[in-house]
């Protein structure tokens, strides 16, 4: 979920920074449940297999491959995204991006969506209007759609806003992608960029909106939907999509697979540190390594996966290390150096974010 490597801190002072309160008409309080639900579904956009959309008890989704790929992303308000950092139509976009991507690390091809709310009651309503619109303009390409959801308000005295986002898939006639499926002698390949939310991340944190590029990064991250059944059509073992940090994320295939995942620090420098570009300008002026957004940062929502050697991979897949062998002490490795040492060594503080850490 933007950088799921990186907490942030739920201080109250974002939250006074909001704009003048608006009319009581155009609050949720004053148009009412009946209302949000008539101007949110108005922006929802069509789901090419949803045979009923959102209106009834349920929606209707068809499941051409017989099974349903599901998966379920929940953002809270100063913790995976501030209202004075992005705007509603950021939000929507990176709630729907964070659980596309999860269905694209399947090997599947998203439907549709399910968005439950809990907001405040002075909410306005053309902020939740944006949310919709971005999570409308997320899943249009992918020939999906928000079908339904719920709405309710927050608890009393909270301020925060809760989306709760469901996407479903359809594998199409294929095996799903798996973490467990990596064996000894396959590559790892990286499809996407990494380390850029990670460092809009940072320089948001210090008051600052530029390098655009990285803001924006973090803002909406852009996963690389389409690689992912790219992937499980060409033979990928194993899969996931990097929401917690490359790392992280390799570790679960790492650990799932029973294998050692050695990553090469120069291929991914290759692949992810554009020269002269945002990364590098940043870390310079922080006085921050920028492979270690590279290695640690998440919610760039790259997908990884591992490939039987000599397999001709899909367009845009980069391989960036191997997988060593068979063990029971499973991990990552970088350059033959284990994960943790080398996040250490670059400053971080893990291999990535830990959700109660």
């Amino acid at each position: 979920m933007a950088d799921r490597s990186a907490t942030y801190r739920s201080d109250r002072r974002h939250l006074m920074t909001r704009a003048r309160p608006p009319l009581p008409a155009d609050t949720v309080r004053e148009v009412g449940e009946f209302g949000v639900i008539a101007r949110v579904v108005a922006r929802a956009g069509a789901a090419r297999l949803a045979e009923v959309g959102p209106g009834d008890d349920a929606a209707v989704v068809t499941t051409p491959d017989g099974r349903v790929v599901a998966t379920t992303d929940v953002l809270v308000e100063g913790r995976h995204f501030r209202r004075d950092w992005s705007s509603a139509e950021d939000i929507g976009h990176k709630a729907a991006a964070a659980n596309l991507a999860d269905v694209a690390a399947m090997g599947a091809r998203a439907t549709a969506l399910l968005v439950g709310l809990a907001c405040p009651s002075d909410t306005p309503i053309g902020w939740l209007e944006g949310v919709a619109t971005g999570l409308a303009e997320e899943c249009a390409p992918l020939g999906a759609a928000v079908v339904g959801g719920d709405t309710v308000a927050s608890a009393p005295g909270s301020d925060a806003v809760v989306l709760s986002v469901t996407a479903l898939g359809d594998l199409g006639g294929r095996p799903p992608v798996l973490r467990s499926g990596a064996r000894a002698g396959d590559v790892v390949a990286l499809a996407g960029r990494l380390g850029w939310s990670a460092c809009g991340l940072a320089v948001l944190r210090r008051g600052f909106s530029s390098p655009l590029a990285a803001v924006a990064a973090h803002r909406r991250p852009s996963p690389p939907y389409a690689a992912g059944p790219a992937a499980a059509a060409a033979g990928a073992t194993a899969m996931c999509d990097v929401s917690d940090g490359l790392l992280a994320d390799t570790g679960h295939v790492a650990e799932a697979s029973g294998v050692v995942l050695d990553l090469d620090r120069a291929a991914l420098g290759d692949a992810c540190l554009v020269p002269e570009g945002p990364l590098q300008q940043v870390g310079a002026a922080l006085g921050v390594d920028p492979l270690v957004w590279v290695l640690t940062g998440g919610e760039d929502h790259a997908l990884v996966a591992t490939f039987p050697a000599g397999t001709p991979l899909p367009a845009g897949w980069r391989v960036i290390g191997v997988v060593r062998s068979a063990d029971p002490a499973a991990g990552v490795l970088v350059d033959g150096e284990p994960a943790e040492t080398v996040a250490r060594a670059l400053g971080a503080e893990g291999t990535g974010h830990a959700h109660f850490g």
